[in-house]
């Protein structure tokens, strides 16, 4: 079982720029998927970017050039950089990883682009 816990979203300014972090309870080894979704209000959880354990990165056509995947040297905490946020990146961000057989979800967190 691994756990994951996201943070970092808050409130912004249309044009501005959020980083989320999920943290992973145990090192991740092996081949895996990390994977940051959204869900907004009435709507489906939709993929916004992957990050595999090879290096590939994969990323929604809604917010390729702005946003960036990424993890840390540990491997244990994967990153979303957000950036020219706009209102309809407005929603509740869930961390995902795959390992084929087992997937694991974040509780989630929100991220509201406002004025």
């Amino acid at each position: 079982q691994v756990q994951l816990a996201e943070s970092g979203g808050g409130l912004v300014q249309p044009g501005g720029s959020l980083r989320l972090s999920c943290a992973a309870s145990a090192t991740l080894a092996g081949i895996y998927t990390l994977g940051w979704y959204r869900q907004a209000p009435g709507k489906q959880r939709d993929l916004v970017a992957t990050l595999t354990s090879g290096g590939s990165t994969n990323y929604a056509d809604s917010v390729k050039g702005r946003f960036t995947i990424s993890r840390n040297s540990g491997r244990r905490t994967v990153y979303l950089q957000m950036n020219v946020l706009k209102p309809e990146d407005t929603a509740v961000y869930y961390c995902n990883l795959d390992m084929g057989r087992l997937k694991f979800w974040g509780q989630g967190t929100q991220v509201t682009v406002s004025s």
